[in-house]
């Protein structure tokens, strides 16, 4: 969910290339995971992007997104880009073989901004006390996965990826925009009243919507009580979130472009579930 601009000319280095060498790569039957080496990587994540966003869930291109059938902005240029693909399907990446990139998230760190931009999240909710948190954060975007792959499997996949991302980049809170399928928050009033009732994020942290996109995420016609039911109508991926311990912010935001509702989520690295942060922390304390 980010501004319509195409994304031109090749990738420039990284400001701590050591520290994305040193991530490595993650498998799991014919599935890898790793961060994108070059432009032809980054291009198919983005072509995996358009093929979700705009071809499955109605999302509504510009004329250059739509020509190019790439889904890309101002940040993919500096963010890192966790890609996972599949080794089953032969050839390279850059022999044009993009169906091989069957998952991908955009991970932007205030490095990666260069001080020209924003992190895409302030376009939708003040995140000013996300940015003066008191140690590294990270922005998650651009989550999706092929419809053919679109499971458990590779969804823990993914986040063993982002797991050994933060953990290599010292990486303390991170924080993005998590959508639900329509942008009709009504449809969602109760798992909107449950994640705010029970997983708003504490005051010093906690972003809310701009004032002029507002969505009162509380509602008096909810049934709070039903948590079972609120529970299961929440999208897989916030759901996701929400297992390892996410919490949200204030207000919902109504993305017309996306045809989504927005959430803030906000992840503290010290929550994450001891099987992640267990397996990392010694992972890197002995390389």
């Amino acid at each position: 969910m980010q501004t319509n601009k195409s994304f031109k000319g090749s990738v420039p280095n990284h400001i701590y290339p050591d520290r994305r060498q040193s991530m490595g790569s993650i498998s799991m039957g014919s599935l890898e995971v790793r961060l994108a080496k070059n432009d032809c990587e980054i291009k198919a994540a983005q072509r995996l992007r358009y093929k979700v966003f705009y071809e499955e869930m109605g999302a509504l291109p510009d004329h250059v997104l739509a020509k190019n059938e790439l889904d890309a902005d101002k940040h993919d240029q500096s963010a890192d880009h966790l890609i996972v693909f599949d080794r089953h399907i032969p050839g390279s990446l850059c022999d044009g073989l993009s169906s091989a990139v069957v998952g991908t998230y955009r991970l932007l760190q205030t490095q990666h901004l260069g001080g020209q931009h924003s992190f895409y999240t302030a376009q939708e909710f003040d995140i000013s006390k996300l940015l003066n948190f008191p140690g590294k954060i990270m922005e998650l975007g651009r989550s999706c996965v092929d419809f053919n792959y679109r499971n458990t499997a590779t969804l823990q996949l993914m986040w063993q990826g982002i797991a050994s991302y933060i953990f290599c980049n010292d990486i303390d809170l991170m924080f993005g925009c998590a959508s639900f399928p329509s942008p009709y928050p009504c449809k969602f009033r109760r798992s909107l009243d449950y994640l705010s009732t029970h997983h708003t994020a504490p005051a010093a942290i906690c972003p809310r919507a701009l004032p002029e996109r507002y969505i009162d995420m509380n509602c008096k016609n909810a049934a709070p009580q039903d948590k079972t039911s609120a529970i299961q109508e929440l999208p897989p991926l916030i759901k996701g979130y929400l297992r390892i311990g996410a919490q949200v912010g204030d207000g919902a935001v109504i993305d017309h472009q996306f045809n989504t509702t927005d959430v803030c989520i906000i992840v503290k690295t010290d929550d994450l579930p001891a099987r992640y942060s267990a397996h990392y922390k010694r992972k890197f304390k002995n390389e």
